[in-house]
């Protein structure tokens, strides 16, 4: 731990890791050009806010990212929804507790990290701790 910290994340900046659906439920997300996505930068484990500008009808897709990278033949397994594959007129609240593996949104940049949360402080706020060793309180 390097000492840095947050406290009191709000939940609009928390995202369950599974999307808040149980992995045997899940059912897959169908990909459109246009879509509002988040791809896993070459595949490093890092998402980056994009959309898909190309469907190749191969399960493969080209995205345009937000900051102006691209990448082509990108497959679908390393794309999500921004929505989390649901419409937000329809998108339930999910319930944090303690202990959930989670995204967080770093100090509110836009970018996700995985991380579980350590404490619900029961005002709609949160304590995470990141996977990388970093931590907002």
């Amino acid at each position: 731990d390097d000492g840095e910290s947050e406290m009191r994340v709000t939940s609009d900046m928390i995202r369950p890791r599974d999307g808040g659906l149980a992995s045997s439920v899940k059912k897959p997300v169908r990909l459109e050009e246009g879509d509002k996505i988040e791809g896993n930068y070459r595949g490093r484990g890092k998402w980056y806010p994009g959309k898909i500008t190309r469907d190749r009808g191969d399960g493969t897709y080209d995205i345009s990212y937000d900051d102006g990278e691209s990448e082509m033949r990108v497959t679908s397994d390393m794309i999500r929804p921004r929505d989390g594959g649901l419409a937000s007129s329809v998108k339930k609240p999910v319930r944090l507790e303690e202990g959930d593996k989670i995204e967080g949104n770093y100090r509110g940049r836009g970018k996700w990290y995985p991380g579980k949360i350590t404490r619900d402080r029961g005002d709609g706020t949160y304590d995470i701790s990141y996977d990388d060793g970093e931590s907002e309180m």
